[in-house]
């Protein structure tokens, strides 16, 4: 590896791919990285790679668009077409969504040149993210949307599934169900989120899953949060 940068690998549903002696790595259908056979994923999306002494994830697809953020979630970015950006935290979450699937890796860095960031604080069962308040019944929706992608463990692939599959998880009624999914996408897009604004044209199935995107790699929910559904009520915490 060039001089200066510090040992680096992505972790991929448990699968570690170091940089290659190039110090570069690609993700994508195919590359260093595969991802999946999935039609709707680039064959080649992602490329991390070292540049005058820095770590560098690029967007080399022409669609999609990744998300990243730190090990605590409370450093967030998108990753646009042609986009790229510097990795400087120990461990960076990248969440992309190819058709109805949503995939995680992990970039892990030895000795990076930012710290940790301290984690989200929670108080009297309200979840607080930056601005953002979470109710019980927001909290809860959004666990249902992210069950299957917090199942298996936060990392890989998941699925989302439609509002009336969500809202018969929950036992309520469709008419309940996007009242409330309309609340809490209003809340986070006034905390700076975007992608879930009611905008023309923009699909349902779009704007659940920025929010399921965005949930889980910020930590807004996470597997802990998995028996709230079982236990069919708002969190107590």
């Amino acid at each position: 590896m060039n001089e200066g940068v510090t040992r680096a690998h992505i972790d991929f549903c448990g699968e570690l791919y170091p940089l290659s002696d190039d110090d570069q790595l690609t993700v994508g259908r195919v590359g260093d990285v595969v991802i999946d056979d999935n039609p709707f994923l680039h064959r080649q999306f992602l490329k991390l790679y070292v540049h005058d002494g820095m770590l560098w994830l690029r967007n080399v697809g022409s669609q999609l668009t990744a998300s990243l953020a730190d090990e605590a979630g409370l450093v967030q970015t998108r990753l646009s077409p042609g986009a790229q950006v510097p990795i400087a935290f120990p461990r960076t979450a990248v969440w992309f969504t190819a058709g109805s699937t949503t995939y995680e890796l992990e970039i892990v860095v030895e000795e990076a040149p930012a710290a940790p960031v301290v984690d989200v604080r929670e108080e009297e069962g309200w979840t607080t993210i930056g601005r953002a308040t979470l109710t019980p019944d927001q909290r809860l929706l959004l666990v249902a949307l992210a069950e299957d992608i917090l199942r298996r463990g936060g990392r890989g692939q998941g699925s989302i599934p439609s509002s009336v599959a969500a809202a018969e998880r929950l036992g309520w009624t469709l008419t309940k169900f996007n009242r409330k999914l309309d609340t809490v996408c209003e809340k986070l897009t006034k905390t700076g989120v975007r992608g879930l604004s009611g905008q023309p044209g923009k699909l349902a199935s779009s704007r659940r899953t920025r929010l399921v995107d965005h949930a889980v790699s910020t930590g807004l929910v996470t597997g802990a949060d998995l028996p709230l559904l079982d236990a069919g009520q708002p969190s107590a915490q």
